[in-house]
């Protein structure tokens, strides 16, 4: 059984390519735009492409994230807490508690042993901590937010960023500019900052070890290390952890009797 899982987040769109034994054989992801519907379109046949395989082949089509209600050709949709749950139990079997740091939200989510939801936290209200925070943040500091990890990494100061609100964050990440502080020790007190925070919401949940990360953010080494240093523990990454949302419902679409959502 082939089936296909896309994931229509405010950001960017993945769409992933799943057979029967939980392998992903090919997947795509691009900005999501203006036309979410036009955007999954794309990428789910930029999956099918670099999978190999033919589009008749693929058996069922669940679809997750913000946009997930708005594609026509969806068996199924089903929210991105479940699916990324799914997703991080695929990866890592014995994962109890998971961090998903998205575009516009930040999620903690527990998890049992056969990877569904027991309960979750969120932050919704503002983009402090999530993805779009660390977007400002770089364009402050005049930087490719790919690049944040690394000059996290050469940090030698802790340097402390007192605001959470993006506009006052920014405001004072200019100010360190100015003053001559080190792009990397102010990227490494923006990482704790995020982390802080975090760590605050996943109080709300009885964190249990092992601990996963989820969502695209996973891939800065830098958030990750100030996230192990305030949870005092270390964190799993898949090899492609922006996928988790449409890996878990391809995986979901697999298994459909056991599906939530």
């Amino acid at each position: 059984m082939i089936t296909a899982g896309i994931d229509i987040g405010s950001a960017t769109t993945k769409a992933a390519i799943v057979n029967k034994n939980r392998q992903m054989l090919g997947f795509s992801v691009m900005p999501t735009g203006g036309n979410n519907r036009e955007t999954a379109e794309v990428v789910f046949a930029e999956a099918i492409n670099r999978s190999g395989i033919e589009k008749e082949s693929i058996q069922k089509i669940y679809t997750t994230g913000y946009g997930r209600e708005n594609i026509p050709f969806s068996d199924r949709h089903i929210t991105e807490i479940t699916c990324h749950a799914m997703g991080i139990h695929s990866s890592f079997p014995k994962a109890k508690t998971i961090i998903d740091i998205g575009g516009q939200d930040t999620k903690g989510i527990e998890i049992d042993p056969y990877g569904r939801v027991m309960n979750f936290v969120m932050n919704d209200k503002c983009a402090a901590g999530t993805g779009r925070f660390l977007d400002v943040m770089a364009r402050a500091l005049g930087l490719a937010v790919d690049d944040l990890g690394r000059l996290s990494e050469e940090s030698a100061n802790v340097i402390k960023i007192s605001s959470m609100c993006t506009v006052f964050a920014e405001s004072e990440v200019v100010s360190l500019v100015a003053k001559g502080v080190l792009a990397s020790d102010i990227v490494r007190g923006i990482h704790n900052a995020v982390a802080e925070r975090s760590t605050i919401m996943l109080k709300r949940l009885n964190v249990n070890q092992p601990i996963a990360m989820s969502g695209g953010v996973a891939k800065n080494r830098g958030l990750v290390q100030s996230l192990e240093s305030k949870l005092g523990a270390s964190i799993n990454i898949p090899e492609n952890p922006q996928m988790t949302g449409a890996f878990g419902a391809a995986v979901l679409a697999q298994t459909a009797k056991k599906a939530q959502g």
